[in-house]
């Protein structure tokens, strides 16, 4: 698989999907496991019953990552069964997120779906996660960058499905002056 790649299979309308990122975010506060204001997640999918499944770590997720020079791999968060979040959040049902998510799902087999949002002028860790992501960039600008091994991409907001390949060792900045928002889904199989 390449680091990036966009999915030219769809294309979404993106003054709907800045709608509904307007809606979603006046309807809940967005969700962070530390209290950290620089996570920023609303969770589009659960698994179906269960409220806890959208909050606390289940919001970030496993990842690895080396926290400092001696390079040694240590492990955050627990292991998610990303095939349980079946259940699309039914506060957002109305939402344009719904058709996208429904889309999708017609060649991927997805598990959480998330909408990100990275703060201005803040980063991620160098991390890597289980399984490869889907990115629809909502709001960006140039200095929104994604870093995956050693390649940097700035993916524009128009609408496309990118294809990133979130199991090798990346991160991202958001070196602008707002927010950068992004709708992500972790990608359990293509059909």
């Amino acid at each position: 698989m390449d680091n990036f790649y966009i999915d030219t299979d769809f294309k979404f309308d993106l003054a709907k999907l800045r709608e509904a990122v307007k809606t979603i975010d006046s309807r809940v506060a967005r969700q962070s496991p530390l209290g950290e204001r620089d996570i920023n997640a609303i969770c589009l999918t659960q698994i179906p019953g269960d409220p806890n499944s959208i909050t606390g770590g289940n919001v970030r997720g496993l990842y690895w990552t080396r926290p400092d020079s001696t390079g040694v791999e240590v492990m955050r968060e627990e292991r998610i069964d990303e095939t349980k979040y079946s259940g699309f959040v039914k506060l957002f049902e109305d939402t344009y997120f719904k058709e996208v998510y429904d889309t999708l799902l017609k060649k991927y087999k997805l598990g959480r779906v998330r909408v990100l949002w990275k703060l201005p002028r803040t980063t991620l860790s160098w991390h890597r996660d289980p399984e490869p992501r889907l990115h629809i960039p909502i709001i960006t600008n140039p200095g929104a960058i994604m870093v995956v091994d050693k390649e940097a991409r700035h993916m524009p907001a128009d609408g496309s499905v990118w294809v990133v390949d979130n199991t090798k060792y990346h991160n991202f900045f958001n070196g602008g002056e707002e927010d950068r928002i992004h709708f992500v889904a972790t990608i359990i199989k293509q059909h």
